[in-house]
C-alpha cells in the first residue's frame, strides 16, 4: 500500500471514530465502503475488525466508571457465537455479492432509524437475541453499530453509560473476529499494521467526539450519519 494510501485511511479513521464517540455508532460502517477503495473486501474487513479494537477499546476507556455489566453480559451471550458464525461465512461468500448486502443493509439502517423516531420500547429480555442478531451481521459485514445500537438505545442508559457498555460489546465482537480471521489466514502482517495505525488515529477520533459531544446536537449528528450511510450505501451497490 503506497505512503498516500495509508495516509489517507488514517484521515478516514480519525474523522469515522470521532462520529463514532458522538453517536455512538456509524464510523465502522461509513469507514468500510471507503476502505474499499485501497483494498478488496476480504482485507478491508479485518483491518477495520483490527483498528476498531483500538476505536471501540478507547471509547470504553474514555468512560469506563458508566459501564453497565449487566446488559453487557446479556448481549454478549448472543453476540460472541454469532459473531463466530458470522466471520466464517464472511470467510467463503462472494465478494461482490458480499459489497451489494451491505449496500442495502446500510439503506435499511437508515430507513429503519427514519421510520422508527419514537422510543423503542425494547427491555434487557431482547438484549441476548438482538446480540446474535448483531453478532452475525457484524462477523459478516465488518461493523454492525446501529443494530446493536437499537437495542441499547431501548434501555434509556445514560449517554456515557450507552456509549461505553455498546463499545465494549463491539470491542468483545472484534476480538472474537480477529480470531476467527486468523485461523483463516485472513490477516497478514500488513493488515495488521495498517489496521493497528488506522487504530491508533480512531483513538483520537474517539477522544475528540467525547469532547464535543455536548457541543453538537444529535438532530445534526443524526442526518450526517444518515447522509453518509446512503452515499457509501449507492456507491457499493453501483460500483
Amino acid at each position: 500500500m503506497e505512503p498516500t494510501q495509508i495516509i489517507v485511511i488514517l484521515t478516514l479513521s480519525f474523522l469515522a471514530a470521532t462520529i463514532s464517540g458522538v453517536a455512538g455508532f456509524g464510523g465502522g460502517l461509513i469507514l468500510l465502503p471507503l476502505l474499499t477503495y485501497f483494498v478488496p473486501l476480504n482485507v478491508a474487513v479485518p483491518l477495520l475488525t483490527v483498528a476498531q479494537l483500538f476505536g471501540n477499546g478507547s471509547r470504553v476507556y474514555f468512560s469506563y466508571k458508566e459501564l453497565r455489566w449487566r446488559p453487557v453480559i446479556l448481549f454478549l451471550l448472543g453476540a460472541i457465537p454469532f459473531a463466530v458464525l458470522g466471520s466464517r461465512l464472511m470467510v467463503n461468500i462472494n465478494s461482490s455479492l458480499l459489497k451489494i448486502c451491505i449496500g442495502f443493509f446500510l439503506i435499511l439502517v437508515v430507513s429503519y432509524k427514519r421510520c422508527n423516531k419514537k422510543d423503542f420500547g425494547l427491555n434487557q429480555y431482547w438484549l441476548t437475541p438482538g446480540g446474535a442478531i448483531t453478532g452475525f451481521v457484524s462477523g459478516l459485514i465488518g461493523s454492525a453499530g446501529p443494530v446493536g445500537a437499537v437495542f441499547f438505545l431501548g434501555l434509556k442508559l445514560p449517554p456515557l453509560s450507552y456509549i461505553s457498555s455498546e463499545a465494549f460489546t463491539a470491542l468483545s465482537m472484534h476480538l472474537t473476529k480477529i480470531f476467527v480471521y486468523g485461523k483463516f489466514e485472513l490477516l497478514n502482517i500488513d493488515t495488521l499494521v495498517t489496521g493497528t495505525l488506522a487504530g491508533l488515529a480512531m483513538v483520537g477520533g474517539s477522544y475528540l467526539g467525547k469532547r464535543i459531544i455536548t457541543k453538537l446536537s444529535t438532530k445534526k449528528v443524526d442526518l450526517i450519519i444518515e447522509i453518509l450511510l446512503l452515499v457509501s450505501a449507492v456507491q457499493l451497490i453501483i460500483f
